[in-house]
């Protein structure tokens, strides 16, 4: 029973299941529980629950290899949840364009991958799969508030 919620929740329930752009569909569940679970906290409990998502998801993302037989497997998208919410973070409140953009934005950079977001994946296991994508939601955070101040 530990072992079927571990991986429901690693694969953020169906969003991991998704045949095609399982990552996209976590990172759109992410966007999509943001404004209940997560933008309404302050900002000590927007932190909180980012420690929360990165050590629980470090668990669950690291039993689902050992359960799938895969090493970073696909359809484990919490750590979608841990990035795209690293990029809301700061924010007390966002318009409905700048979540669309915060997620094109985590997206992007969590597909491309630049220095040092690919080499994270490398420390392997759960806190390899939930780092890169922290760093992934980082890189958009900072473009995300670059992008606020221009305009």
């Amino acid at each position: 029973m530990r072992d079927a919620f571990l991986l429901n929740y690693a694969r953020l329930w169906p969003a991991g299941l998704s045949p095609c752009a399982p990552g996209t569909c976590g990172s759109l569940a992410a966007l999509a529980l943001a404004p209940f679970f997560f933008m309404p906290l302050p900002l000590w409990g927007r932190l909180a629950a980012l420690l929360f998502v990165l050590c629980s998801g470090t668990l669950a993302a690291g039993r689902a290899e050992v359960l799938l037989g895969k090493s970073d497997p696909s359809e484990v998208v919490i750590d979608e949840l841990l990035g795209q919410w690293i990029v809301f973070l700061p924010f007390a409140s966002l318009a409905l364009w700048e979540y669309a953009v915060a997620f094109a934005l985590f997206r992007l950079f969590d597909i491309i991958k630049p220095w040092p977001v690919r080499q994270l994946e490398a420390v392997g296991g759960g806190l390899g799969i939930m780092l890169d994508d922290a760093a992934a939601g980082l890189y958009a955070l900072f473009c995300l508030l670059l992008l606020r101040r221009i305009i």
